[in-house]
């Protein structure tokens, strides 16, 4: 899982960004062990039954939609024939849909579009990027399908797969993630993504600016992803009880009494 892909990110998202060199490295390593990249539509596809998977099968996905994937991130791909695929907030890509709360540079639509052509997977991201669990039923629904809407009238064929802003969901974001036509969903976890998980809450692993060429030959090989992860999964846990507490707290108090 990757966000922006810059030399001098804003502070806002450097903790998550990667060096375009380092991004380069990265890559060239998953060539040099073996590894193909997939779509996530390709991923979904094959585990239900469909095409087989190549060996070694990697999915490399960016989230929000920050304007150094086209201009970083893609020249790589292309040299090295990866797949990926883009997880796009559309109301923070610049154009006429643009809303508040994009934290650095993002991709116009005319870029969108060429990532498309060039064999990126687009898919939804939400449209503001808020906590989906954290909203009314009205507000999930246009959060989602707004999305969806978007991004079939700018590209020409609806989404197939979907990732929750911050990682976060529920039982009722993601049954309306599959009501709104989405194939596949996924989270963070920090966890290799497993069949087991279900189509609606595959595992990523994290990639950020402190991520080097040692611990990123682990995290894809599966290795020492607890020992890595460790602190990640504990404020995960912690704020998982903070959120379904906030959740609670909005409930109509005759509601309330029906849950507890």
């Amino acid at each position: 899982m990757y966000h922006a892909v810059a030399h001098t990110p804003a502070r806002a998202t450097r903790a998550l960004s990667v060096a375009p060199g380092a991004f380069a490295e990265q890559m060239a390593l998953l060539g040099e062990r073996g590894f193909t990249p997939v779509s996530c539509a390709r991923l979904a596809d094959a585990w239900r039954g469909g095409s087989s998977l190549p060996p070694r099968p990697v999915v490399v996905t960016f989230d929000d939609g920050y304007e150094g994937v086209h201009r970083h991130a893609l020249p790589v791909l292309d040299r090295h024939g990866f797949a990926a695929t883009l997880f796009a907030a559309t109301g923070w890509l610049r154009g006429p849909h643009q809303a508040a709360g994009a934290l650095d540079l993002m991709l116009d639509w005319g870029q969108v579009r060429e990532l498309a052509k060039a064999g990126v997977e687009i898919g939804g991201h939400s449209h503001t990027h808020p906590q989906l669990d954290q909203l009314s039923d009205a507000r999930l629904w246009f959060e989602v399908a707004h999305c969806r809407d978007l991004l079939t009238a700018e590209l020409g064929r609806p989404p197939v797969s979907f990732a929750y802003p911050y990682g976060y969901s529920s039982r009722r974001v993601r049954r309306v993630v599959r009501s709104a036509g989405f194939g596949v969903s996924l989270a963070v976890g920090n966890a290799l993504a497993a069949r087991g998980q279900g189509p609606y809450a595959l595992r990523r692993v994290t990639v950020r600016r402190s991520t080097g060429i040692e611990e990123f030959e682990r995290l894809v090989s599966g290795r020492a992803l607890c020992r890595d992860f460790a602190r990640d999964r504990a404020l995960t846990k912690g704020y998982a009880l903070v959120r379904r507490s906030r959740q609670l707290s909005r409930l109509p108090r005759q509601v309330l009494r029906k849950v507890t």
